[in-house]
């Protein structure tokens, strides 16, 4: 039996769930997590889609995106799972199977609903108790720190009523800390009133680079953390047959779009 095709319209925004193969959580491994991390920003970076929000958990991953005019929201899905795929069997030197065949996509109806999406996808981590606050998880667009595509016109008239998030700690890796852990205080950067995704004042975008942690010394490369100064310099990587050329190193900044 044959796989149903997601219905696309061009210009539709959808919310996206991708899930990890036979459930394992392969995002546990922060190493791998980058990897997924460099190719999400990589293809929104050559124009395959809009990257409005995202989170990525041990053992999905949910995105909320624009595809664009040239690109279907499978194509778009495509890139994003196989190009994944590739770089981790070529970087992290193994063959296992990374995703699960197929995704589930909602088409966003109105502003309403963009809003619903955007908090489920914020709250993901705090559900699952990896942190007390979704700004806390690092491998979210609610952390603050990443360069992100903004809410198309037609659901801007709600975006002012958006809630504010509280500020907290970043956590270190993909596992919950204990009660006492997540308690303290993170470091100095958003205040709690600043919205969650940042766009440069000079209109270019801020660099998928930036996230610090306080009381964390650099790790050794073979170890470095996607959590703390292991992002601090990461530039987008492109491995031989994955899509189109990608950006050079140290461009994954980009104007802010309309």
């Amino acid at each position: 039996m044959s796989t149903p095709k997601h219905r696309t319209v061009p210009g539709n925004s959808y919310f996206v769930t991708t899930k990890c193969w036979q459930g394992r959580q392969i995002f546990q491994v922060p190493e791998t997590a980058e990897i997924l991390l460099r190719t999400l920003f990589d293809y929104r970076d050559q124009e395959a889609y809009s990257l409005h929000e995202f989170v990525l958990m041990p053992d999905h991953l949910h995105v909320l995106l624009t595809p664009s005019g040239a690109t279907s929201l499978e194509k778009a899905m495509q890139l994003i799972k196989g190009g994944s795929s590739h770089r981790i069997h070529k970087e992290r030197n193994h063959k296992m199977e990374i995703w699960q065949q197929g995704f589930y996509d909602w088409t966003i109806r109105d502003s309403a609903d963009w809003h619903t999406k955007v908090e489920y996808i914020h709250m993901n981590p705090v559900r699952a108790k990896l942190v007390q606050h979704p700004e806390n998880w690092p491998y979210s667009s609610a952390c603050g720190r990443f360069s992100l595509d903004p809410m198309p016109l037609r659901f801007a008239k709600s975006a002012s009523g958006a809630k504010a998030l509280s500020r907290g700690s970043l956590t270190q890796g993909l596992k919950p800390l204990p009660a006492e852990e997540e308690t303290t205080s993170g470091p100095k950067g958003r205040p709690p009133g600043a919205a969650a995704n940042v766009t440069d004042t000079s209109g270019a975008k801020a660099p998928f680079k930036a996230l610090t942690m306080q009381g964390l010394k650099p790790l050794p490369p073979k170890e470095k953390s996607l959590t703390a100064d292991s992002l601090a310099g990461t530039t987008a990587s492109n491995s031989p047959g994955v899509g189109p050329k990608g950006p050079t190193p140290n461009t994954i900044s980009r104007a802010a779009k309309a």
